[in-house]
This record gives structure tokens, C-alpha cells and sequence, in this order.
């Protein structure tokens, strides 16, 4: 049995292959595909890629913006989704970016990783740029739960840049620093910890040496934003086997809504990642 979250998802990694199946019924992708833009478009979006991806995915990763649009019923919508997932043997991440001063991330980790919420996720997307040190309650909750914490660090789109590759007062990249401090989190554990990063398959390769990051990598930018399976093997080509997550979102969905077609591209990217990954 795993012990920390990195190493439950890295052995549902090697087991089914490295796809994350991103789940972001936006208003553009609902109108794009004839479906309305409404809570009952969102949950029929949410449930039919959800159900194309039993089996296929390791996770899926609902973007948490997306429901929170529609308010109470939006919620209603996620909080389906993450029990229908989990009884489906599918892990969640909430994509929901979270990160504030240190008392507020102390409620956004009870909502999104303990056991008590609605909300609880298998891990949580959370941002470091109000300071590593106060998402300091993510990191203690997760471990108390055995949930994953995932820092953005290198992200998908341009604008982040300059920000991401900004110099410290060592004369680090911010980047890096994100990822020196959350391979430091993970020291103490045996195999892949609880903590890991985003790093985007759009991006160059970090200065930080990410075989020593000791937690997963969560890659968006698959798909729709450019990347393929052999950006991402070329970005972590040394990591350990399963410690690298691939997420499309929109490519999924480039055809519609015929469950078949969802199913057949979901393991056209999961047999295409499972090559350069495995």
C-alpha cells in the first residue's frame, strides 16, 4: 500500500500510463461544441468526459473556475464529479490555483484536502507567489491526509514568464527557487512525496535539476496550447518512471461529445504519453 500521495499516483502511473484527463467546461468550449452555456452544460460536459475516461486516465483535473461561475450550483456539479471519480477509482486534482496569506490558505486547505469537505481532493494546484512559506498549511493538512500538493512553478502561458524567470536575491530563478523548496518538503519521505510541481510542456527545461525534485510533475499544455508526448520526454527524460503527469483538457474534446470519440482520444494520449514516458 502507498504511503504518500506521489507514490499512490506512481503506481497507478506504471499501472495504467501518465494521463490526466483536464476537465474545463468553459463558456467558449460549451458554445464551441453546441452545448449551453449553463450548469446543466457544465454537468453534462463534466460527467461525459468524466465517463469517457474510466479506465484510460489516472486522474482527471477539473478546473475549478469553471463550476464556481454558477455559484452554489456549480459546486453541486464538482462535488458530484469528485465522488462519481472516486468511486470510480480515478484521482482528483482540483485545479483551483489557491494560495493567499498564511490564515487564509488554512481554509482553502481544509476545503480542498481534509477529509471533512465536500470539496476534499486527492491533491490541489496552489500558487506560491504570496510566498512559499505561506502555503505552509496545504503542505500540513496533505500530510495529514496523505494528499498531494502541486506548487505552480513553470507554467504554460507566455505572460507568466516574467515573473517565473525573474531573478532572487541569490540570483536563482523564481522557478527554481519553487522547486528547490518543494524538493526540500520532500527529503524526509522514501520515493516520491506528497508534494510536487506544474511545469508546463511549453516551457524550456529549468536550471533545477527536476530528477531531484523527489515528488510528481503535473505538465499541462498538451494538446490545444501546442505540446505532444514528445515535448514533455524531452523535459523529463531522467525522471523516475511515473512521476510525470501529462493533462489535456481541450484536446479531448476537439470532435464533439460522442463519448467514442472522447474515449478513442483519451488513449491516443495515454498510449502516445506511456511511449515517451514509460
Amino acid at each position: 500500500m502507498a504511503e504518500t500521495f506521489g507514490q499512490n499516483l506512481q503506481e497507478r502511473v506504471r499501472s495504467l500510463g501518465p494521463l490526466c484527463a483536464g476537465i474545463d467546461p468553459s463558456r467558449s468550449l460549451l458554445i464551441a461544441t453546441g452545448r449551453n452555456d449553463d450548469v446543466e452544460g457544465v454537468e453534462f460536459a463534466s460527467l461525459a468526459l468524466l465517463e469517457a475516461v474510466v479506465g484510460v486516465a489516472v486522474a482527471i483535473k477539473p478546473q475549478v473556475a469553471f463550476f464556481e461561475r454558477f455559484g452554489a450550483s456549480g459546486f453541486r456539479v464538482l462535488e458530484r464529479l469528485i465522488r462519481d471519480a472516486h468511486d470510480a477509482d480515478l484521482l482528483v486534482i482540483a485545479d483551483a490555483k489557491r494560495g493567499d496569506f498564511e490564515p487564509t490558505n488554512e481554509g482553502y486547505a481544509q476545503a480542498w484536502l481534509s477529509g471533512e469537505s465536500p470539496l476534499a481532493c486527492d491533491a490541489v494546484t496552489v500558487s506560491p507567489y504570496v510566498g512559499f512559506d505561506a502555503l505552509r498549511p496545504f503542505f500540513n493538512v496533505a500530510s495529514q491526509h496523505q494528499r498531494g500538493v502541486f506548487v505552480l512553478s513553470a507554467t504554460s502561458n507566455e505572460e507568466g514568464r516574467i515573473i517565473q524567470q525573474a531573478t532572487t536575491n541569490d540570483n536563482d530563478r523564481v522557478e527554481d527557487y519553487v522547486l528547490a523548496s518543494v524538493a526540500a518538503l520532500n527529503r524526509t519521505d522514501a520515493g516520491l512525496g506528497n508534494f510536487g510541481v506544474v511545469i508546463g510542456a511549453t516551457r524550456d527545461a529549468p536550471r533545477f535539476d527536476v530528477t531531484q525534485l523527489a515528488g510528481p510533475i503535473l505538465v499541462p499544455g498538451l494538446g490545444a496550447q501546442g505540446a505532444n508526448a514528445d515535448n514533455v520526454a524531452r523535459l523529463f527524460d531522467r525522471c523516475p518512471a511515473g512521476s510525470v503527469l501529462g493533462s489535456v483538457s481541450r484536446g479531448l474534446v476537439q470532435n464533439g461529445w460522442e463519448r467514442r470519440s472522447l474515449r478513442d482520444l483519451a488513449q491516443r494520449w495515454r498510449d502516445d504519453l506511456t511511449s515517451a514516458l514509460l
